[in-house]
């Protein structure tokens, strides 16, 4: 595997409480392969994600546990200057919101070569060519004039595709994407993600999606990750995690998607609120709010296989006592 994630646990210590925002995720992705990261907001995807690149402020932040082992080191444990060699080089992100992720004061230009002068030791001749061949292959319009502009004179769609050129021009072997299209409309949305699913071929990059549209996910990903309160609760391919769910919050995320909800009938929403990560929970973090929950919910329970690519956390699904709709299968 090309990482392999062990026990990962990630808290913040404040004057109110420890907030467990992940606690305990294990997971590993292969060489060329795209893992779809899911559920809402809060629930720890993209501290999971930033933790992995050193990027938590410490503190009130701290990495209690575990592992991340990526060409031979570990990502949670190398010092600052082994983590300064891999991050923006041979693992690069992309990160939510592309209006504040340029800086305003900084032409393109010099956001774009920095990778390339740090981390290649290019000239400056040689890292302008190759930033300009970037925002070419992103789909920026007369990228060798604006190149020299100012992030301000760019739109929010173009913004995200300067930051997408950023991430790739040192050719990384993972790209870490979190929401990249959060914040843009379906079109540009479309535009993006196919030329980052071009790019990953062309380079044979390896892509961790922090989303929390699930279409985007069936279209792109090879497996996923369910995320609530800090932990992953169901993981498996595509086609398994959308054609049989095997945890209730899986199947409340999909009966979710506006799409598939029949005509004249009320959205479905999930009931109740999340749980406090600053209180410790036993059991099924989701209990309280799921339909499904009995006495046994409230014990201890681990992600656990029910075939060799599906990966479950529900006890009463790996017991066999209860069966969960699916959205159908996918095309991948």
């Amino acid at each position: 595997m090309l990482l392999d994630v062990d026990n990962l646990r990630t808290y913040f210590h404040s004057r109110h409480g420890t907030v467990r925002a992940v606690d305990g995720v294990s997971f590993s992705l292969g060489a060329g392969e795209t893992l779809g990261v899911v559920g809402e907001s809060g629930c720890g995807k993209s501290v999971m994600c930033m933790s992995l690149l050193g990027l938590i402020p410490q503190p009130p932040g701290r990495i209690e546990s575990g592992r991340a082992r990526f060409g031979g080191v570990d990502l949670l444990a190398c010092s600052a200057s082994e983590l300064r060699a891999v991050r923006g080089c041979r693992i690069s992100m992309v990160f939510q919101d592309p209006m504040t992720s340029l800086n305003p004061y900084l032409r393109v230009s010099t956001q774009v070569v920095e990778p390339l002068l740090y981390h290649k030791g290019l000239s400056q001749p040689a890292a302008l060519e190759q930033a300009i061949a970037a925002l070419d292959a992103v789909g920026i319009p007369d990228a060798a004039r604006r190149i020299h502009a100012y992030p301000y004179e760019f739109s929010g769609g173009m913004r995200q595709r300067v930051m997408i050129a950023m991430a790739l021009v040192t050719r990384p072997e993972i790209l870490i994407a979190d929401e990249p299209t959060t914040a843009l409309d379906v079109t540009v949305q479309a535009q993006i993600l196919e030329r980052v699913r071009t790019m990953q071929r062309e380079l044979g990059t390896a892509m961790i999606l922090v989303t929390h549209d699930l279409g985007v996910v069936a279209g792109v990903c090879d497996r996923i990750l369910v995320m609530y309160a800090g932990r992953i609760v169901e993981s498996g391919t595509v086609r398994a995690v959308f054609g049989t769910p095997a945890h209730p919050y899986t199947a409340a995320l999909q009966k979710s998607i506006p799409a598939l909800h029949r005509k004249g009938d009320p959205l479905y929403t999930i009931g109740g609120q999340p749980p406090d990560l600053r209180r410790e929970i036993a059991g099924c973090a989701f209990a309280e709010r799921c339909e499904f929950a009995v006495e046994c919910c409230q014990r201890p329970v681990e992600l656990r296989p029910l075939t060799a690519e599906h990966w479950t956390a529900c006890t009463r699904r790996l017991a066999g006592d209860i069966t969960l709709p699916g959205a159908g299968t996918t095309s991948r």
